[in-house]
């Protein structure tokens, strides 16, 4: 099973792939852990990121889907993964494409959370109010205008990639907005449905 689960911040995806690492034993893949872990092994790809990253640029597309091209290609990936946070934008989903084709392989499905961003926002200034009021504390970003600039970003940069994909058919829409368990069950049903059409 290999997926891509798409959807904007606080939208639910860490839980629900939490939920599908444990329900098919494939790895979620991040970029992000797969930039530190292959600088951190000193690969010939990780160097390059490395220095990269150290002149205080951003690492280019080539060398994240290269990166993405070793992590796929490890025994624990043989099965599938599923990936969150890439591709980004729609050049990153043809080099995804493509490096895909060229191990023969393709994306079984590509699932996106779909969501009320002004109930979005509602739910995670609750959650602050609440942790706040439990006597925790809450990250820097953690408020209204930063969480809304993080939407704004996803929409104007990754929504062009919903289009990608629904554009070649491979995209499934679920109802981020129900309770967890709800949008797990829709996510099973995208899965093992042969169909394209919103679910949950």
């Amino acid at each position: 099973m290999r997926l891509v689960l798409l959807g904007p911040p606080g939208a639910g995806k860490g839980t629900q792939s939490a939920r599908l690492v444990a329900k098919y034993a494939i790895p979620q893949l991040s970029t992000g852990d797969m930039l530190r872990a292959a600088v951190e092994a000193r690969t010939p790809i990780g160097l390059q990121a490395k220095e990269i990253m150290d002149s205080g640029a951003l690492v280019p597309d080539e060398v994240v889907v290269g990166i993405i091209g070793q992590r796929i290609r490890e025994k624990d990936a043989a099965r599938g993964f599923i990936l969150d946070g890439f591709p980004r934008t729609v050049a990153q989903a043809r080099a995804l494409d493509d490096l895909l084709q060229s191990e023969g392989q393709r994306l079984d499905a590509v699932i996106e959370l779909s969501v009320d961003e002004n109930a979005l926002l509602a739910r995670m200034q609750k959650r602050v109010a609440e942790t706040i009021a439990n006597g925790g504390s809450v990250r820097a970003d953690d408020n209204p205008q930063a969480f809304k600039t993080r939407l704004d970003a996803y929409r104007c940069q990754t929504a062009p990639v919903s289009h990608y994909y629904a554009d070649k058919g491979e995209l499934k829409q679920v109802d981020g907005m129900k309770p967890v368990d709800v949008v797990s069950s829709a996510i099973d049903a995208a899965l093992s449905s042969g169909d394209r059409k919103a679910v949950g």
